[in-house]
């Protein structure tokens, strides 16, 4: 009786039809409830490092093809071809991908196809995947990237999306005692770094909420507000709580508010691990109402700056929502200083590459709000050439590329009279 194929790989060849033929995001994805937590891992592991390299693997496998194949076996064949390019045990990948399309209704008629272009390509020397430039960003976003932060920027970032994204973690206290026995990288910011990390969830600290998974970029948006402590604070779009957590940690009074109540189960579930305090509200944050000494707006936005981590973004959209995001932007952030005391500061942060998203808003604010005024870093971590002209910081993934690079953000912080 032949052996079925591996559920991890057949899971992926679903996951990968609902990213690229059904728009659907990869932390939405279906079918893995039957998985167990290792078979998770590799499904996600496959999709998340195929669709980086997606165009390299078409490209190697448009030479061993005379026409393009229907959609799931074409999924079929990037998953396949992905895994023996990378290293992968041909025979085993081969045998198993011939299974899934022969079990298949829509696709057993190509499983003669998917095993002959499968052992081309196990059989080819590899240099057309070698060779190949990093796979690039969509014309929608590229285009606009490289209007803003010219073509060898842009070609930078791309090199580091390809290349994936570590592990970066805050700790609670005492990061070099930490980091010494995760085996971390202490950067320059405060963050931890691990480059190998297996389980999370397994590893030392992690059970006892010494620390939570958090990229060095997204943590530096609460080191502009400066001293909290003993502050009463507002995190305006708090989920999943990583910046709630590092507020709360500095002894800030903290309200996490958000519009989603499952989303906020999580941020209770991360205070709970972590031993840390803060006052949950779910609501709109444009009806919120009360008088901070200091806001945290982290607002939603098209997560441009999160590829490296989220390389299923670029296919799940082409951008149609970004111009309604921008007006959601703005009216929060207008709202925002409305609940602002006078005196008080305000960090507006989005995790997108768009001037558009953040530093034009900042321009905006300036311009039209005459008691407000914007206050430039002056951290000792703060590198010179994340500057902006206004007085915020641009942070994109190509910087510290030696290092994984970090996630695309923008922040500012702001100042009542």
């Amino acid at each position: 009786m032949p052996q079925s194929p591996s559920p991890a790989r057949k899971a992926a060849v679903d996951l990968l039809d609902q990213i690229l033929e059904q728009g659907r995001p990869l932390s939405e994805g279906r079918g893995l409830d039957r998985l167990s937590a290792a078979e998770k891992a590799t499904c996600r592991r496959l999709v998340v490092e195929t669709l980086r390299a997606l165009e390299r693997v078409d490209r190697v496998l448009q030479a061993h093809m005379r026409k393009k194949p229907t959609p799931r076996v074409r999924n079929i064949l990037r998953l396949g071809g992905y895994e023996i390019l990378s290293g992968g045990a041909a025979h085993g990948v081969v045998s198993d991908y011939v299974d899934i399309a022969a079990k298949g209704k829509l696709t057993q008629k190509s499983k003669g196809l998917v095993n002959a272009v499968l052992r081309k390509v196990a059989d080819g020397d590899g240099a057309d995947w070698t060779k190949a430039r990093f796979p690039r960003l969509p014309k929608w976003l590229r285009e606009p990237l490289v209007m803003a932060w010219g073509a060898q920027s842009v070609a930078n970032m791309e090199r580091v999306h390809f290349e994936g994204a570590p592990l970066d973690i805050t700790v609670k206290e005492d990061a070099h005692g930490w980091a010494e026995k995760l085996g971390a990288e202490l950067l320059p910011t405060g963050s931890l770094r691990l480059r190998e990390s297996g389980q999370v969830s397994a590893l030392p600290g992690f059970a006892d909420g010494a620390w939570w998974v958090q990229d060095a970029a997204a943590a530096l948006p609460v080191k502009l507000l400066g001293d909290v402590q003993g502050l009463s604070v507002l995190d305006m779009c708090a989920a999943p709580g990583g910046k709630t957590m590092q507020l709360a940690a500095a002894g800030a009074n903290v309200t996490a508010l958000d519009i989603s109540e499952q989303r906020l189960k999580r941020v209770a579930e991360n205070l709970t691990r972590t031993g840390l305090k803060a006052d949950l509200v779910q609501g709109n944050a444009m009806e919120h109402e009360g008088l901070y000494d200091a806001i945290l707006l982290d607002a939603p936005c098209s997560a441009t700056g999160t590829i490296r981590r989220h390389p299923d973004l670029p296919h799940v959209h082409e951008g149609e929502k970004i111009s309604e995001l921008i007006g959601l932007q703005e009216s929060m952030l207008n709202y925002a200083l409305t609940l602002l005391k006078p005196g008080g500061r305000l960090v507006f942060a989005t995790c997108s590459l768009l001037p558009d998203e953040g530093e034009c808003h900042i321009d905006d604010v300036l311009a039209n709000t005459p008691d407000v005024t914007i206050v430039p870093p002056t951290a000792d971590w703060v590198e010179e050439a994340w500057r902006s002209e206004e007085g915020g910081l641009r942070l994109r993934p190509d910087f510290w590329a030696p290092k994984g690079g970090m996630d695309g953000f923008y922040m500012a912080c702001l100042q009542k009279a």
